[in-house]
């Protein structure tokens, strides 16, 4: 009793010490991310790294709408990424349209890149600027579910070339390359995009930026004219909120494949052996994170169901003698599960199978390692109970002729012998027959 009441306590505290730590990571970010207070004239400068989805491009528009506001010069989004949701591109290129504040777009730092979505950004952006040793383009449309036919796959292309055909003309760059960045993914250095007018400038940096756009007259998305007063004007990182950044920690794909493989493997342990409490918590917590994620990328309901099969057919490995066709069955279904969770036709958002795989035969190796421990368990001789007597050894304590008293594992039996047997020697029992033992010589 007194180590059951240990382990108890030994599994509250380490609930404790996990849910304590949770608590710490999401509480953090609003302690060291407060957004910085407006400086009157400053030009903000947002950052848009990794991947185009719905809070980086939730904290692009509100940095634009907040120029707007305070009346800044320029906005300036510095920018290194390799594509992303559709949707979220748009919500940008909008936003940039819309805004009366002039928007810079600047790939950089060198080696940083604007490739699909982000090449789609630049193009729609006031002034478009890229650091040496940067890149551009590839920015044809792809399917997150495996290849399209001839004629969806056009049609989609298509719709994408006028999109960016529309933002060149009337930023007045080259329509015909920015159209074949979408339909040939072709792809440009700073120094070709320069030649080709995809962009207008090139800059090491956000200062020499700056000074290369004094006095710059930059053309509006709307046909009016802005010549930019910037000399002496600060810079201010724009930073995100502790909840931007809470989700975009959240927003990778393959965090959230293991936060619902922890959820159903946690809640189904729980459900499976109640009391456990370890199991429990940890996957409702997990599930809540999931949850919480699955705001920021398009979680697929069928992938979900997939995933949910998969660990049901893990378990029933345990149950039900299959000879391993179930868990077979539940790695194939993990598998599909984990590749259509994120319904998105962008690679960079979608699971990689580096994590799926291991996910797969890291539960499926699990489920095995139950069934054996669960397989030797039903071989094991049984040592409580009627069934555990059976076998025994005992002493007896007077002579049996036939019947007397014999010494079993510390207790005292009424036997029954097959043949005369003296005291203090050893016998077997045979059987238990109500409260009497049916024992045997040994020898």
């Amino acid at each position: 009793m007194g180590d059951c009441k240990e382990a108890i306590d030994s599994i509250k505290l380490v609930t404790a010490v996990i849910l304590r730590g949770a608590f710490v990571a999401l509480a953090l970010p609003v302690l060291t991310a407060a957004p910085a207070a407006p400086v009157p004239g400053a030009i903000p400068v947002v950052e848009l790294v990794g991947v185009v989805h719905p809070v980086s491009a939730a904290h692009v528009v509100s940095a634009i709408r907040h120029a707007d506001r305070d009346g800044a010069p320029l906005v300036i989004v510095r920018m290194n990424t390799p594509g992303g949701l559709d949707t979220s591109m748009r919500q940008i290129v909008d936003a940039m349209l819309a805004a009366r504040t002039p928007v810079v777009v600047f790939v950089g730092p060198s080696g940083a890149r604007a490739a699909s979505a982000g090449f789609v950004i630049a193009v729609a952006a006031d002034v478009a600027a890229m650091a040496p040793g940067t890149n551009l383009g590839a920015a044809h449309p792809v399917s997150g579910l495996g290849p399209m036919d001839d004629v969806m796959s056009k049609k989609i292309a298509q719709d994408a070339a006028a999109y960016v055909r529309s933002k060149a003309e009337r930023r007045g760059r080259n329509v015909e390359m920015a159209e074949k960045a979408v339909l040939e993914s072709r792809a440009f250095t700073e120094r070709e995009a320069l030649e080709l007018k995809l962009i207008d400038l090139v800059a090491a940096d956000v200062p020499e930026l700056l000074r290369a756009l004094e006095g710059r007259a930059v053309r509006r998305f709307d046909g009016t004219s802005v010549t930019l007063r910037l000399a002496g004007a600060p810079t201010m990182d724009v930073r995100m909120t502790w909840r931007q950044l809470a989700l975009s920690a959240l927003a990778r794909p393959e965090l959230l494949f293991l936060l619902l493989l922890g959820a159903l493997a946690g809640i189904g342990a729980e459900l499976s052996h109640p009391g456990l409490l370890f199991p429990g918590v940890l996957g409702v917590f997990c599930l809540i994170l999931f949850l919480f994620a699955s705001q920021v990328l398009p979680v697929n309901g069928a992938g979900v169901l997939m995933m949910v099969l998969a660990v049901a057919l893990f378990a029933a490995e345990v149950k039900v003698t299959s000879y391993g066709l179930l868990t077979l069955a539940g790695c194939a279904a993990m598998i599909l599960g984990g590749m259509m969770l994120v319904d998105s036709d962008v690679p960079a958002v979608r699971v990689p199978l580096s994590v799926v795989l291991p996910g797969a035969i890291g539960i499926a190796v699990g489920a095995l390692a139950l069934v054996r421990m669960v397989l030797n368990a039903q071989r094991l001789h049984p040592t409580t109970g009627v069934e555990g007597m059976s076998g025994r050894m005992a002493v007896a304590e007077e002579p049996l002729d036939p019947v007397g008293w014999v010494q079993v594992a510390g207790e005292r039996w009424r036997a029954t012998a097959d043949r005369p047997v003296a005291a203090g020697e050893r016998v077997q029992v045979v059987a238990v027959e109500g409260l009497a033992l049916r024992v045997r010589r040994q020898g």
